[in-house]
């Protein structure tokens, strides 16, 4: 099942995508949760009201007229590990980490599947970076590995996106990982059932139709399941957070010259199963502070 945010014309509503439809669950059910976390975590006794709502199908919108919003527009966490593909490691120049390698994207970084990549105003170092995105479920505290399956939710197609001199400015890389819009995720959530193994995805990231990074998911150094047990140890786990789970080889500030993100620029992020965003580049608009 294919869970999304979107908006038509008004409030945010939830809708099951199938095919080039959405059933609009938040008209046909006006008792549901109407956001998703508050989805996620009733799902253990939700799940078959919304599996026989999406069967009949009652009220179907067509997906070209809705716009998709990030699947949860504030997570509680972002969580989002360094140094996870091989590949990676070797462009960045440095070993194989003996131990995971954490940081936190602030929820405001979360942006939608086709909204734009701001260029901040304090420094265009933009980099992508194409990351599949475990969705936490039931979650918890001190999680087995051998229960780790068991906490995830269900899968998105993400975008790590970063400002590179910010990030490196410090050891810290929080400021450089955390600018609005770094974040964007979707194009919905695709329930866990309907992944056999995420360790075996294909992952592309093209800018421009240009492939920048190209890989599968069997590459990651520590698996998802090893993510999710180390993170636990530290913190209780809710509904609806995310966890990056890294990026393959191939990011701009690996090149030579460095090849960062301009305005006007497309970035595309597909894996396997799961679909793609498409987000495109826009200065950072001018605005006041509140």
């Amino acid at each position: 099942m294919k869970l999304a945010t979107f908006t038509a014309g008004g409030p945010s509503e939830l809708g099951v995508v199938q095919g080039d439809r959405v059933v609009a669950l938040s008209r046909i059910a006006p008792g549901l949760p109407t956001g998703m976390i508050d989805l996620i975590a009733g799902w253990p006794s939700l799940e078959a009201e919304v599996r026989k709502i999406a069967e009949a199908a009652p009220q179907t919108l067509a997906l070209a007229e809705v716009r998709l919003q990030a699947p949860i527009p504030r997570p509680g966490k972002i969580m989002a590990i360094g140094l996870n593909y091989a590949d990676h490691i070797a462009e960045s120049g440095l070993g194989t980490p003996e131990h995971q390698i954490w940081f936190a994207k602030a929820a405001t970084s979360a942006s939608g599947p086709f909204d734009p990549i701001q260029i901040p105003r304090v420094s265009p170092a933009v980099d992508y970076e194409a990351e599949l995105v475990a969705v936490i479920g039931q979650g918890g505290r001190h999680i087995g590995l051998g229960d780790a399956p068991s906490a995830v939710f269900g899968w998105c197609v993400g975008n790590d996106a970063t400002e590179r001199a910010w990030q490196h400015r410090t050891p810290q890389w929080t400021l450089g990982k955390s600018f609005d819009s770094h974040a964007p995720f979707g194009p919905w959530i695709t329930t866990a059932d309907e992944i056999i193994d995420p360790h075996a995805l294909d992952i592309r990231c093209e800018v421009n139709g240009e492939a920048r990074q190209t890989s599968n998911t069997r590459h990651l150094v520590f698996s998802v399941w090893d993510q999710i047990a180390h993170l636990s140890q530290a913190m209780t786990l809710e509904p609806g957070d995310l966890i990056f789970t890294g990026t393959p080889g191939g990011i701009g500030a690996a090149m030579k010259p460095m090849r960062f993100l301009q305005p006007g620029d497309h970035v595309r992020i597909e894996i396997e199963g799961l679909g793609a965003i498409d987000n495109p580049c826009a200065l950072e608009p001018l605005t006041v502070a509140p």
